[in-house]
């Protein structure tokens, strides 16, 4: 049975970067994820987006949506669904907390960034975030473009 054996990598760090860009971060959190056998097996490959997730909360669970985990390449027919739903764990005291902030306007909750931590378990990183206007993202652009510009007139 010679099969080719995957590369799978030991540092799995996916960052969001549209969410840096479209909101302020006020306060982060550090969650599990409960996933499937075939679900940490397509992370540790590092086929995961983050692009379009979002948390809300459904009773008083905190789930993550339209997080993308590719299906397993040798999952068979027990493969997991793509872009379902998953809870996210966190203490009651960090969900009461979300969810007073969530309920006030203009507060959302937004995964950051998904990594395996040093005991090889699935961790995601949420921030509770504020939308930025037009204005604070052309300013954030602006300073990273002098910032660009100052570490080339350096060297």
């Amino acid at each position: 049975m010679g099969g080719k054996k995957l590369d799978i990598k030991q540092k799995v760090k996916i960052k969001n970067r549209k969410a840096s860009h479209e909101y302020e971060f006020i306060e982060k959190f550090v969650a599990g994820v409960a996933l499937k056998g075939s679900e940490i097996k397509s992370i540790r490959m590092q086929k995961v987006s983050l692009q379009d997730a979002f948390c809300l909360f459904i009773g008083d669970e905190l789930i993550v949506r339209s997080m993308h985990i590719a299906p397993y390449e040798m999952g068979g027919h027990n493969n997991h669904e793509a872009k379902a739903d998953r809870k996210l764990l966190l203490t009651r005291k960090e969900l009461t907390k979300l969810d007073k902030k969530v309920k006030e306007n203009g507060f959302t909750i937004v995964p950051t960034q998904l990594f395996i931590n040093d005991r090889g378990l699935a961790k995601i990183e949420v921030a509770l975030a504020r939308g930025k206007k037009l204005y604070d993202k052309r300013q954030d652009l602006k300073a990273k473009d002098q910032s660009r510009e100052m570490s080339k007139v350096r060297y």
